[in-house]
């Protein structure tokens, strides 16, 4: 593969950082075509459970303005669709990408994509102590930076900074060869009607107030809960 001109550029924003666990709450999506953003493709993902504090704090976004998101299945697909068979962009590539793959696992859609890294390229050929998180990355190449932690706007900086970091390559084309990106996930299962109604009388019954999406539940995740509180406040339960 030549250095990519022609890419798109992702960014999302998620509940927190499993992407076993987290839900995508936000995507953003900058198609590239000879080195000039061509297309966007931005949307607010509705989800079911509560979106914490940290999170909120982070990127402004409300679960009010979340519950006006698109539903996750089309707002996936669509950004499936959207980015098609082309190399991927991204600051830490691989986290955003982990997402995208454990959605398509679940559904059994096969997915294989490559992609260029902006936060590896920014190590290999930046100073040490330069910090190489996105907003002081913008900073030190002078890039405008709109609303920080917001996934479209986000994208949008980080196609410039690719740009910004693709002539520092030029002795070192290697650098620019797209990989491909390799996560391994499991498909997950929702939890079985049995194991909600357990976990939800043995919180009632300890007083246990743990925010849970019981929508999106997994049937390991509920095992794993289950084992928790059993560790913490013994085996009892209303009978």
């Amino acid at each position: 593969m030549n250095k990519p001109d022609s890419y798109t550029v992702i960014d999302l924003e998620m509940t927190g950082l499993s992407a076993k666990r987290d839900k995508v709450l936000e995507i953003g999506a900058v198609r590239v075509r000879n080195g000039q953003a061509e297309d966007t493709y931005g949307t607010l993902v509705r989800v079911k459970c509560e979106i914490p504090q940290s999170v909120r704090e982070l990127t402004g976004i409300t679960s009010e303005m979340a519950a006006g998101g698109m539903d996750e299945d089309e707002a996936m697909q669509k950004l499936l669709d959207f980015i098609g068979k082309d190399i991927l962009v991204g600051h830490n590539i691989t986290y955003d990408y982990s997402f995208i793959k454990q959605w398509t696992v679940n559904r059994r859609i096969p997915l294989e994509l490559y992609a260029c890294d902006t936060l590896r390229l920014a190590r290999m050929l930046l100073a040490p102590e330069q910090s190489k998180k996105l907003e002081d990355l913008c900073a030190y190449f002078h890039i405008k930076r709109e609303q920080a932690h917001r996934a479209l706007d986000d994208a949008l900086e980080t196609q410039q900074l690719f740009e910004c970091l693709k002539p520092l390559a030029l002795n070192k084309p290697e650098l620019l060869e797209p990989k491909l990106l390799v996560c391994r996930a499991k498909r997950q299962t929702p939890a079985t009607a049995h194991q909600v109604k357990r976990l939800k009388e043995f919180m009632t019954f300890n007083g246990i107030k743990d925010n849970i999406c019981w929508e999106t539940l997994t049937r390991s995740a509920a095992s794993r809960l289950q084992d928790q509180y059993y560790t913490i406040y013994g085996r009892n339960v209303k009978k």
